[in-house]
Formats: C-alpha cells, sequence, structure tokens
C-alpha cells in the first residue's frame, strides 16, 4: 500500500490566481500523486499549468480553514518556481506532472519531485492534529458518508483532542466540527 503524505497543495490557474488544497499526496515509487475530485479547482489548474507545490506544515488550523473555505493564508514565492508555497510551511516540495491517467470521477497526476526544501524544524505531531486532519477529511466526503460513520468518527476523535489539543488545536477543531454540524442539520435523521 502506498503511503500518503497529507499537506496542503498550491497550484495557480490561468490567469495566475492561486489556489489551496489540502490533499493527501500518494507516494507510488519515483512519482507523488496529485488525485483530486472532479470538478475542483485544482483538477482544472493541473490541467491548464502542470506544476503544484506541497506545503508541508504543522499548523492544523491552515488545513481545517482551507476546508471550511478559507484561502487567504500568506503565500511566499519559491526562487525559480512557477507556484508559491504556504508562508507556513515547515517544508515544501516543488512537483511536476510527469502523466496524468483520465478517471470520470477522480483523475491521478503523477508527479515528479523536483525538489525538497526545509524552512523550520519539524517539532512532531500531537494526536490532537491527526485527528484535526481526519476530521478535515471527512469533512469533505460528508456527502459520501452515512450519520452512523460520521457520528462514530466525530466521537472517536474527540478522545484525541480532548487529551492532546492546545489552543491551535482547539481552534481548528472547533472550525472544521462547526462546518460537519451545520451540515448534518440540513440532513434527514
Amino acid at each position: 500500500m502506498p503511503m500518503i503524505r497529507e499537506c496542503v497543495v498550491t497550484t495557480v490557474g490561468p490567469t495566475g490566481q492561486t489556489h489551496l488544497a489540502p490533499l493527501g499526496l500518494i507516494e507510488d515509487g519515483a512519482f507523488w500523486i496529485i488525485a483530486p475530485f472532479r470538478p475542483s479547482t485544482t483538477l482544472a489548474n493541473l490541467e491548464a499549468a502542470p506544476f503544484a507545490t506541497a506545503s508541508f506544515i504543522d499548523d492544523v488550523r491552515i488545513i481545517a480553514g482551507c476546508v471550511c473555505g478559507r484561502s487567504d493564508f500568506p503565500l511566499e514565492p519559491v526562487s525559480g518556481w512557477s507556484t508559491p508555497r504556504l508562508a507556513a510551511a515547515l517544508s515544501h516540495a516543488e512537483l511536476e506532472v510527469a502523466r496524468a491517467e483520465a478517471d470520470p470521477k477522480r483523475p491521478r497526476f503523477f508527479c515528479r519531485v523536483k525538489k525538497i526544501v526545509s524552512h523550520a524544524p519539524f517539532l512532531g505531531f500531537n494526536r490532537a492534529q491527526a485527528a484535526v486532519v481526519e476530521a478535515a477529511i471527512l469533512a469533505t466526503r460528508l456527502g459520501m458518508l452515512p450519520r452512523e460513520k460520521i457520528d462514530t468518527e466525530l466521537a472517536y476523535l474527540q478522545i484525541a483532542v480532548d487529551k492532546t489539543a492546545g489552543p491551535v488545536e482547539r481552534e481548528a477543531w472547533d472550525l472544521v466540527t462547526a462546518k460537519i454540524k451545520s451540515y448534518l442539520q440540513t440532513q434527514p435523521d
């Protein structure tokens, strides 16, 4: 089974606008695969310009914010590369699409890693950070999952937040769970 690296991917659209998306990059041999669902801005941008930057972060508020519609996180240019990185990135990878596999639901862009650059030390995760990432992934799949699965997952993830979260993780957790609860309120019981 290939490894999945959770990060925030930056792409650039045809008119130069940047787009941030929290994604799990699939590491498969020499390639890192970006597999966005249709329709998506990331997909359209990669079709227009085959470059992306993966920012690896430890501030889960950014992932939660992206999932909840926020896109105003500070970016920094990358020297010699067309796609910026998150200013908060501990490291980033510059990715160039080598080939694409069409799919009606979730095309796959096989990327070569051109360069990986470190910006700050990584001091480790706590379980609450992982719980926020899992809740953010859950929030992107609400229409695909039964209510019981959503409730069960949230209850389990809440344990890690209660035991290990600091203020940053609690803020991110509250943001993501508010989105999930808002969705659930619109669904029949």
